[in-house]
Parts: structure tokens; sequence; C-alpha cells
């Protein structure tokens, strides 16, 4: 399995090189040359398969064997799994005879970096200077503290997260910067996760710089995180089969996945699961505020800013407490919102879901004339959105779009609502505000859904990261005590540790290369909790 660039080139990358790259040169993401399709036996030989034991047979459709062998990559994912808090990695929890939710927040991301790493540079000659890597990646909230957690204390690799200063939420704040390992450096971006993303995509494309440092990117925009969220896919398919009522049969059901999604990576994950064979129903794209793919949808136009909204007018979407009933924006048109790590203009993986869409109504005598097609039109549909904000995709385009997914958009004030309603509802369920968007979306659809339809909502974020927006929710309500029913013990003091973080004062690049020029080389001669740039 090879892999190419969503903006075209000749340019090929074997897994490892994909893993160690993150970005194309040409701003481009990677993706595989073909989605694979599932063993004609994978009902019946993977349904009591653990999720190692998924986790090696969907990775090994994406991975030559000849690249990592079987039993390599059983250690790898065994490693990385390890350290998860739930036997099951990500447990699916029933709500009630149509709804699951499947709970990804027990543990730590695996890092397949490090393993590359380690393995080129026994490679080299006794005496020859080790390669290194330099990985940076943008973060909303969470994937940030994933990566940092995957990748503290490693030899040969520095990890730079940008992240938008006071727009992550104060405990996943302190989850990044309470590690002070010296190989890890948290920077404080004043701005938004959209300038910290456009940073990052404008550091790979600098090939001066990206070559001097060796690059590799983090978070959902490297190709090894969106394969690692396929395989939860598969694990709650059989788990979900083995809780259908008796009598039942899992081909007489539709199982539908409701996703709250920002950057597009869960989510995208499930259209590759979909596309391999896994029989999955209308993927739901649930959206806060900041509904640039719920607009999409409507309308086939992906806008940073709503047109249809006259200018000065400003957002409508109310908020419970809120001073004037709106929701705060900003100058870059983000909305501030009880799930911050949704509060996104521009969602990265939403590129590679376009190739697809592109791929499947392009021309051309053969599939490398479509691949190529589909290539060009992307290209010119991404520099026409970061040269004029929007595009408009054809009605084609859109319909094809629409088979596979359906989207909706929840405000801050149902989100609250839908907290209360799961905390209340039998049996109770304390949902973080990012799960809630998912949770109130599911119920929009299930009321338009046929009988047969089941539904698994992604639960993205543990809620006692957001304890502002859950304790709000759940306010007047007696049977409710945050430290009792929500705070996991590893979160208990987190927010009185020591601290290490770079404020780097606006989003400008030559700021953040001075950051990564400073500390790339030095790791082991940081000095002090704080710096600013």
């Amino acid at each position: 399995m090879k892999y190419l660039s969503t903006r075209g080139g000749e340019e090929r990358l074997s897994f490892e090189e994909t893993v160690l790259t993150g970005l194309a040169p040409n701003g481009g993401l990677y993706i595989p040359e073909h989605i694979p399709s599932l063993p004609v036996d994978w009902r019946t030989k993977w349904k009591d398969y653990s999720f190692v034991d998924l986790s090696v047979a969907v990775l090994s459709l994406y991975i030559s064997p000849e690249e990592i062998s079987t039993q390599e990559l059983r250690s790898l994912v065994e490693k990385s799994y390890s350290t998860f808090r739930h036997p099951d990695i990500t447990p699916l929890k029933k709500l009630d005879d149509k709804t699951f939710v499947l709970e990804l927040f027990h543990g730590p991301t695996f890092a397949f970096k490090d393993f590359f790493l380690l393995r080129r540079n026994a490679r080299r000659a006794p005496g020859e200077k080790p390669e290194r890597l330099t990985v940076v990646g943008a973060t909303s909230g969470d994937t940030g503290s994933a990566a940092i957690y995957g990748l503290r204390n490693k030899a040969n690799i520095s990890i730079f997260i940008l992240h938008p200063k006071g727009r992550v939420s104060p405990i996943q704040e302190a989850q990044m910067t309470t590690v002070t390992d010296a190989n890890v450096h948290n920077v404080a971006v004043k701005g938004t996760f959209d300038d910290c993303q456009d940073i990052v995509k404008t550091l790979f494309a600098d090939k001066e710089f990206n070559a001097a440092h060796r690059l590799g990117a983090v978070n959902s925009i490297n190709w090894a995180r969106i394969l690692a969220q396929t395989v939860y896919y598969f694990l709650s398919f059989f788990h979900f089969q083995r809780q259908l009522p008796s009598g039942t049969s899992v081909e007489d059901v539709e199982l539908q996945y409701v996703v709250p999604t920002g950057n597009f990576g869960d989510i995208l994950a499930g259209y590759y699961a979909k596309t391999m064979g896994l029989p999955i129903g209308k993927l739901v794209v649930a959206t806060n505020a900041n509904d640039i793919l719920a607009r999409f949808w409507k309308s086939g136009k992906y806008e940073k800013v709503d047109s249809t909204v006259s200018e000065g007018e400003g957002p409508t979407e109310p908020v419970e407490g809120g001073s004037d009933g709106r929701q705060a924006t900003d100058a870059s048109g983000v909305k501030e919102t009880l799930s911050p790590a949704m509060d996104i203009l521009v969602s990265s993986n939403f590129e590679r879901l376009l190739w697809y869409l592109a791929y499947e109504n392009a021309q051309g005598a053969n599939d490398e004339e479509k691949k190529h097609a589909a290539s060009k039109t992307v290209d010119g549909w991404m520099s026409h959105l970061k040269s004029n904000g929007r595009v408009q995709v054809p009605v084609p385009v859109l319909e094809t779009a629409r088979k596979d997914f359906l989207a909706e958009k929840i405000p801050d004030d149902l989100t609250l609502k839908t907290i209360k309603a799961f905390f209340e509802g039998k049996p109770s369920y304390v949902a973080d505000p990012h799960t809630a968007v998912g949770l109130a979306a599911s119920r929009i659809i299930a009321a338009q859904n046929p009988s047969s339809v089941y539904q698994i909502i992604l639960s993205t974020a543990h809620p006692a990261k957001f304890s502002e927006a859950v304790s709000r929710a759940l306010e007047g309500t007696s049977s409710f005590n945050f430290d009792r029913d929500v705070l996991p013990e590893e979160f208990r003091g987190l927010l009185e540790m020591e601290k290490r973080v770079i404020d780097v004062e606006r989003p400008d690049i030559e700021l953040v290369k001075a950051v990564i020029e400073k500390f790339a080389q030095k790791e082991n001669h940081v000095h002090g909790n704080t710096g600013s740039v």
C-alpha cells in the first residue's frame, strides 16, 4: 500500500514515510492509493476479537507486512493501548433501546513515530549521527495531550503543540502544560485554533525550515491517527451486535453513527470503515455554532463565514445566561461555545472526504486518470477557499456527499438542556458538552428515522474536562455532585501542578519559528516554568 497527496503530484510514500512526514509538501493530506475491502469471512473471524486483535486485523489491510511484520504490529498495538483505563479500550454503553454511547476518552492514543524513528536509527552505522524528528501539531484541546503523553521523554524527538490561548478548558490546558519533560513544548498562541492550524500547515510548506528540523505532523491530519480511529467502529459494531434484543439480527437493523466533530477526524474514520464494508447507515455530522460542515450539507458551500448572514448582523444562536442572547464571535469568525474543541472554522480532514467526492465524480479512462482529476479538482477547491474564504461544489458532488452523511447544528442552549436531560434519564449519564452536541443531534435525527435504525453516539471527551459547562447545565440538580459523579482520581490536583508553557503574543509564523529554533535542539537545557515571545 502506497499513499498519495490529496492535491496531486507523482509522490507515492510508504506507510512509514507517510507517518513521519505527516503533511504533504504541496499542502495536501495523505490518503491510501485505494481503500481495501474487508476479508470475506470478517464477520465470523473477527466477531470475538479483542481491541488489540481488531487493530492488528484492520491496520494490516493498510500496512505491508514487509514494512511492519504482524508480530511487530501486535507488539506496537499492545504497548500503545496498555495504559487505557477500561478493559474494552472504547466501551459501548446502552442508554435506551435504540441509543448507545461509544466512549473514546479512557486513555492516550499511540504514536507510530517513536517506533519508526527507533527502527531507522537502529539501522545506522556505529557513530553515525541519529535521525531526529520535530513533531509539530495544533490542538483544540484533546489531541494535544494525547500526542504529548505518547511522545514525552522520547529519544531524538521534540514535540511542539500549539493551542489557542484561553480557548481550551482549564483541565485540557493543565493536561498539556503540566507535562514538563524536556522534549515537550506547549505553545499558547493568542488566537484561534484555525490560526494555530494555519501556522502548522505553513511550517510544513516551508521546505527549508522543514528540512532543517525534520518536521513530523501530529493530530488527525496524520494518517496514522485516522487509521487507528477506524478500529473502534469495528469493535463497537461487534459489541452492538451482542446487545441486540433476542431474536433480532444485525441484518434486520440499520446502524447509524452520530459524531460531534470539528476537524472531521473521527467521522472520517467512520467513512473509511463504511467504505471498507462495515454495514453502517448514515454518518451524522454534529456541529456546534461553528457550523461550516452542517452548512456544506445543506448548500454545497464550504465557506468560513455564513454568506447568508448579512454583514454586521452577527450570530443569532441564543445562549442561556448570555447578556444579549448571542454567542460571542471574534474577528476571525470563530464563535466561542461550550464545546471549545469544535470551535473551528476550517475542518482540515474534510479535504480527504472532498478528494473521494471529487474522485467519484471525476472523468477518466482509468483509475489513475480519475485520481489525477480528483487531485486537480481538490487543489483548485482548496486554493479558492484560501483566497476567497469559500468554495461551492457542483450539485453532483453534494448529492454524492448526501448518500453517506447527514448533518445537524446544535446551539449552546440545547447543549445544556441535553446534558441535563441525559443526567436525569434512566440510566443517568453525565455527558461533556461535545458528547451532548452528538446526543442532541441524535435526537433530532431519530425523530425522522424508521424503527429499524439504532444509533451510536461517539463520546469524544470526559465530562471532567469541562466542569464549568457540566456544572452550569446541572445547577440546581440536588442529586448531582461534580467531585463524586464526574471527577476521576487522576484529575485531582492537576490545576495546582507545576506548568511549563511558552506564550506567543499573536498568530505569527515567524514567532513560532523562533520558538522552534530556540528549543528544538536544546531540550536538555530548558530552564524555568514559562517563557514568552
